[in-house]
């Protein structure tokens, strides 16, 4: 390696880790002030509250390493720039091609990185972050998820759900049952969907049974449509449900699979499938992109402009890119297009910002 590759790949590691420190410990510091009454309230020791931002860091970095990596570019060689070195490589020779690839090869790292720090690392702590949330915290009904399959335990009522579409608010192969004081099985109602409609539940296809006191025997009733007054909201559901980033790829190729091998709508996990691949993606995109805006060297502008041009293209690949995946969840466009549209649509910009660096 040489020197330039050296002094480039260590500079930009520095100012990483730099952004990188700096962004979470903001991130961390507005979370834990609005959480930590939470905390309070709830009873809990301070060092359960630590536990669950520390559960929560994995995450962030995750989120953070590609604009961490973009602006650590940016910054390399805007200062480049005011200090004359890109003048001074230039004049002997050194075109912006031989400089960007350290950088390239420092994306591709980071790329493999991200992507085994959200498959092996991310799901474990926020799955643990998660139930520390909403059991600890939030105290919420005891409540167990095994991939589709929900149960929730309430006063005398135990509940199970096949499968929760979280999209329309929907819920699968319902089974309600009712416990006296003696928790003696006093009703079960079976339904083949039930849909959230303002404010109430309202179950379709459904087999009600309750118990006749004076015979002892249970008296069967048929229904297409009956309101159903549960204390359990979709928000409530969407806690409980295992979320995709608590899922490895395989986990969650694996869920994808038995969902739709019973006949269910699997689409929203389907983009979420193909968006762990395209997120990681995006740090040689950005490393690419932010070679071509710093690596004019054009110090009227300077540093500072350089980082607000770079801050403003990451918004609108935000936009853009949670856009797509909108698309994706509405049925509007093919999981994988959802997921890819916007690293291609910036790949093609990031390439023609580079090809005019010189």
């Amino acid at each position: 390696m040489s020197i330039i590759y050296k002094y480039l790949t260590k500079e930009i590691f520095k100012y990483l880790f730099l952004v990188l420190a700096t962004v979470i410990s903001i991130y961390i510091a507005v979370d834990f002030f609005e959480k930590i009454d939470d905390f309070m309230e709830a009873g809990l020791a301070l060092s359960m509250a630590v536990s669950f931002f520390l559960l929560k860091t994995p995450f962030i970095v995750a989120q953070i390493i590609p604009v961490g990596i973009f602006l650590a570019v940016i910054i390399v060689f805007s200062l480049m720039s005011k200090n004359n070195e890109l003048v001074a490589l230039k004049s002997s020779g050194v075109s912006i091609y031989y400089l960007f690839k350290p950088v390239l090869i420092t994306g591709i790292l980071m790329s493999v990185f991200l992507f085994f720090l959200s498959e092996m690392i991310v799901p474990i702590t926020m799955n643990q972050a998660n139930r520390i949330w909403t059991c600890e915290v939030k105290k919420k009904s005891v409540a167990i998820s095994k991939e589709k399959n929900i149960w929730i335990k309430g006063h005398r009522l135990i509940t199970h759900i096949k499968y929760y579409h979280p999209a329309d608010k929907t819920v699968f192969g319902i089974i309600l049952n009712y416990f006296g004081k003696d928790f003696r099985l006093i009703r079960r109602v079976d339904a083949k969907r039930g849909i959230y409609k303002q404010g109430e539940w309202l179950l379709y296809e459904l087999m009600e049974q309750r118990l006749d006191e004076k015979t002892g025997n249970y008296l069967t009733k048929y229904h297409k449509e009956l309101k159903e007054p549960l204390n359990l909201l979709p928000e409530d559901l969407k806690r409980i449900v295992k979320k995709s980033e608590e899922m490895s790829f395989t986990e969650l190729l694996s869920y994808i699979r038995n969902v739709e091998r019973e006949g269910y709508d699997a689409t929203n996990y389907r983009v979420d499938l193909y968006a762990k691949t395209s997120f990681p993606f995006v740090c040689i995109i950005l490393c690419i992109m932010g070679t071509g805006i710093a690596g004019k060297g054009d110090k009227k502008e300077g540093m500072a402009a350089g980082i607000a041009y770079g801050i403003g293209t990451l918004f609108l690949y935000w936009v853009f890119n949670s856009f797509c995946l909108s698309l994706g969840y509405g049925e509007m466009l093919p999981p994988i297009i959802a997921a890819w549209t916007a690293n291609s649509v910036f790949l093609c910009f990031s390439i023609y910002t580079i090809l005019n660096a010189e």
